[in-house]
């Protein structure tokens, strides 16, 4: 049984998924992007999320996102089912389309520094993987600095899989937001980019050091749906759920997260053992949505 995730209304995420078997399902093209913006705007807009910047590689994604109503498992159960199943049609398969290992990875950012490492990390992605030599080079979806906080995507509705008489809009917006703590749009453009120039800069250097060149779009372009990368990823290394460069915000994180967990387990003891009235800590989320548990007010 995995440790339950604390959810609580306003909290800032960089969320992560992988495909199953590290497979090139997401790899770039018309149909690809035109199916993940459209059911990413229709799942940000049904649980009122608000999206500040994506990456869509070949084999995973990330996005940075604001969670106001605590329902992130909601919306990321929407958008990876009907993202794989939409996939999978357009790809002539039926089995599964993310990694078993886990389910989403969801990082907690409280200040804004930490937020803009995050997008920068994100936008950085493809540079850093070694597959261009800078992010505006990647073919796939990918957020431009100058839309943070401030584009409106409009995303028709995808010809393959969904029903042009069925009850799915015929187009969404996908509108990028300002994160908490940025006074304006700009503000924060100015900040990510910044640091994406520094972390693209690092990862080019070290690449040159290491006599390695980059993939390349048009290799990235001929990449197989059912190809992956060669052996050598990490395996079985840590999965944090908090993310501040300042030790002592660190530190405050997680005793605030050792303290949820350590409320559930009593508060679910003395539920089993048939304690009646039995109040579980404020961003139970599971047990509140699907058997009404009562939960300490955030």
């Amino acid at each position: 049984m995995t440790a339950p995730r604390q959810i609580l209304p306003g909290t800032t995420y960089l969320v992560t998924r992988r495909c199953s078997e590290r497979r090139f399902f997401l790899r770039p093209s018309a149909v690809t992007s035109a199916i993940f913006s459209y059911v990413l705007a229709v799942a940000a807009r049904r649980y009122r999320l608000n999206i500040h910047a994506f990456c869509v590689l070949s084999n995973h994604y990330h996005l940075l996102v604001t969670d106001p109503d605590a329902q992130l498992p909601a919306f990321m159960q929407y958008l990876d089912g009907l993202v794989a199943r939409a996939t999978n049609a357009s790809l002539g398969r039926w089995e599964g389309f993310w990694s078993s290992e886990a389910s989403y990875s969801a990082v907690s950012n409280g200040a804004t520094a930490d937020i803009v490492g995050k997008v920068a990390y994100v936008l950085a992605n493809p540079v850093a993987a070694g597959l261009v030599r800078s992010g505006r080079e990647w073919p796939g979806l990918w957020t431009t600095p100058e839309q943070l906080g401030s584009a409106t995507i409009v995303a028709p509705r995808p010809k393959v899989f969904f029903s042009a008489t069925g009850d799915m809009p015929a187009s969404a917006e996908l509108v990028l937001t300002v994160p908490p703590g940025f006074t304006s749009a700009e503000e924060f453009q100015a900040a990510v980019s910044a640091a994406l120039h520094d972390l693209e800069e690092k990862s080019r250097r070290e690449r040159a050091a290491e006599q390695r060149g980059f993939l390349g779009r048009a290799r990235v372009l001929a990449q197989k749906p059912f190809a992956r990368p060669a052996p050598g990823e990490p395996r079985r290394t840590l999965s944090p759920r908090v993310a501040a460069r300042d030790k002592w915000r660190r530190i405050e994180a997680l005793s605030r997260l050792v303290g949820f967990l350590r409320a559930y387990r009593k508060a679910w003891t003395a539920m089993r053992s048939g304690v009646q009235d039995v109040i579980f800590p404020a961003g139970t989320y599971l047990l509140r949505i699907e058997h009404g548990v009562r939960c300490a007010p955030a």
